[in-house]
């Protein structure tokens, strides 16, 4: 059997809101990514990926759909979609969108339906509950389970019209779609055929493994310092999750060969995994993973934590071990979700946030799996300087303050420490073009504002500089197009308990990779076996201007190639 073309893709997201403005309102825009194609061409990537751009009333920048198959007006229209889509496919791109239905918009059709009476036929469309026994609709206490919402408060919202409540595991604007429903399965299989009818190449599907709850929806254990229960548990990973994800693909995928399908899993283990991605049980081609991006997290939500860089090896070398023969990684630092790696796991100090980015960048793409690049990764741009909870925009970070501060007494400044450093803000600043006003994103005034370093990170710069982030990532990705030892070779982990160097290499045929990365300012020998004829390999790449064979610089990474 041929192996799927996208064993040897690297894919690009964008996020249209922060990406490129054409009509000035300070938006991101459709015409504004079709003006900046060519930027994302040259970096040779094969597919986009688009956050969502269906019309949403914009409670989570558009992860509130209130129709599936019209485009929001602050992004453009059908036609404009159309067009974009033609011009990714005129330079050998596919386009894969964001296909969010583990709930929708309350501004939906669906939802202002089901919210009229207890009778209504879509009603059932949604998960509504009644108060609990012997409590007064809409009194503290009273909603059916003590769940909370992951952007802060009760994961309930009280209907007065009806009497009873609606389940939203995110915003109280986004009512969770009840799959247990035939209906509602079969409602979001035409949507997805019809946008898949028109040319789109595939979806990355939104929090997908949230869609199956356990339907007797109990109470969660409530963890100390917190008001409400974890009823994670009870709606990751359910029981018919594989079934219905199973189920998707006979209705939409089968017979089309050559989409995408990745689903977004928080909770996923190894092993599900393993079973999602297992081309024989015909469910999804790749899995998104948390647990490497969660490895700087620990038990105070209100707390940083340093980087244990021999946990995150851990992690990371077990999830290639796990899909070794069975299934397939998504390899990814970044997303709209996470804060700026350089800033995170890297140093983003003027001396070695290039250098850094460099060797990020390559660790993460030659592990074995599909890698990701997230708007402005390919720059080395950097988190924000968020001054106050003013600055922010995202509905997680405003919800998960006023949950921190004014309920669970948690220091302002605290929680304005985490955010500053983890919160997904980071990641939606505008994108940086040149050195122009608002970094070229707009003539307008930006939703958010641009990050001021602008001046020195820029797409404009980083294109004129042989030497940038954006011209290395144009390496990695020729070289994971190239050669097949980066896409089919082994992985075998080295140095598992080094705090500084990553090391590893991946053998297939007759070729043997190596790859270390310092993770440290400090200069770092590696160890390694067969350090002496590693020594003498051919230097693939490397991000300093004078190498030392395997005695590391600070941040330096080098990849060397022999003959297995």
């Amino acid at each position: 059997m041929e192996n799927p073309w996208w064993h040897r893709a690297v894919v690009y997201q964008i996020y249209p809101r922060s990406f490129a403005d054409a009509n000035g309102d300070g938006m991101g825009d459709l015409r504004g990514i079709i003006q900046r194609l060519d930027h994302i061409a040259g970096l040779g990537v094969d597919v986009l990926w688009l956050s969502p751009i269906c019309r949403s009333p914009q409670d989570d920048n558009g992860y509130d759909i209130s129709d599936y198959q019209d485009i929001d007006p602050a992004f453009g229209t059908l036609a404009d979609f159309d067009e974009l889509l033609a011009g990714v496919h005129e330079r050998g791109m596919r386009l894969i969108m964001d296909l969010v239905v583990n709930h929708s918009s309350d501004e939906h059709a669906w939802f202002t339906e089901s919210r009229k009476s207890r009778d209504n036929p879509k009603r059932d469309w949604y998960w509504w509950r009644p108060a609990r026994p012997g409590m007064e609709p809409g009194t503290p206490g009273a909603e059916p389970n003590n769940w909370g919402s992951v952007f802060g408060g009760s994961a309930w919202e009280y209907d007065p019209a009806t009497g009873e409540y609606y389940l939203h595991v995110f915003s109280r604007k986004q009512p969770d779609l009840n799959w247990e429903n035939p209906q509602v399965r079969e409602a979001v299989y035409a949507m997805m055929n019809w946008w898949l009818d028109r040319g789109v190449d595939g979806f990355r599907m939104d929090v997908i493994d949230h869609i199956s709850k356990d339907t007797s929806l109990p109470d969660g254990v409530v963890r100390p310092g917190s008001r409400y229960g974890d009823g994670g548990p009870h709606y990751m990973n359910g029981p018919r999750n594989h079934e219905f994800l199973h189920e998707m693909h006979e209705r939409v995928f089968a017979g089309r060969d050559t989409l995408l399908t990745v689903a977004e899993m928080p909770s996923v283990t190894i092993e599900e995994a393993a079973r999602y991605t297992d081309p024989a049980r015909r469910e999804v081609d790749m899995v998104f993973g948390f647990e490497h991006v969660w490895v700087d997290r620990g038990p105070d939500p209100w707390a940083l934590y340093p980087l244990q860089l021999t946990k995150l090896k851990g992690i990371l070398g077990r999830w290639q071990a796990g899909l070794a023969e069975v299934g397939w990684n998504s390899l990814y630092w970044n997303n709209h979700d996470q804060p700026r790696v350089v800033s995170r796991y890297g140093d983003d100090s003027p001396e070695f946030r290039v250098r850094s980015a460099k060797m990020l960048g390559a660790v993460l793409h030659l592990h074995r799996g599909t890698p990701y690049i997230y708007q402005g990764e390919e720059l080395g741009m950097t988190n924000a300087p968020f001054a106050s909870i003013a600055d922010f925009r995202d509905i997680e970070a405003l919800g998960q303050y006023a949950q921190a501060v004014e309920h669970e007494g948690h220091s302002g400044e605290d929680v304005l420490t985490v955010l500053r450093a983890r919160g997904r803000d980071n990641a939606r600043t505008p994108m940086q073009w040149d050195d122009s006003a608002q970094a070229g994103f707009t003539t307008g005034t930006p939703w958010l504002a641009v990050n001021p370093n602008y001046k020195e990170i820029n797409a404009a710069a980083a294109v004129a500089d042989p030497d940038s982030v954006y011209h290395f990532y144009r390496r990695l990705i020729a070289l994971r197009h190239d050669d097949p030892v980066v896409v089919y070779g082994d992985f075998t982990m080295l140095l598992p308990d080094d705090e500084r160097l990553y090391a590893f290499t991946r053998r297939h045929g007759d070729a043997e990779l190596l790859c270390i990365g310092n993770f440290s300012g400090e200069r770092v020998r590696a160890e390694i076996p067969d350090a002496e004829a590693w020594s003498s390999a051919e230097l693939l790449l490397t991000n300093v201007p004078a190498p030392t064979g395997l005695e590391l610089q600070p941040w330096q990474v080098v990849v060397y190639k022999r003959p297995a």
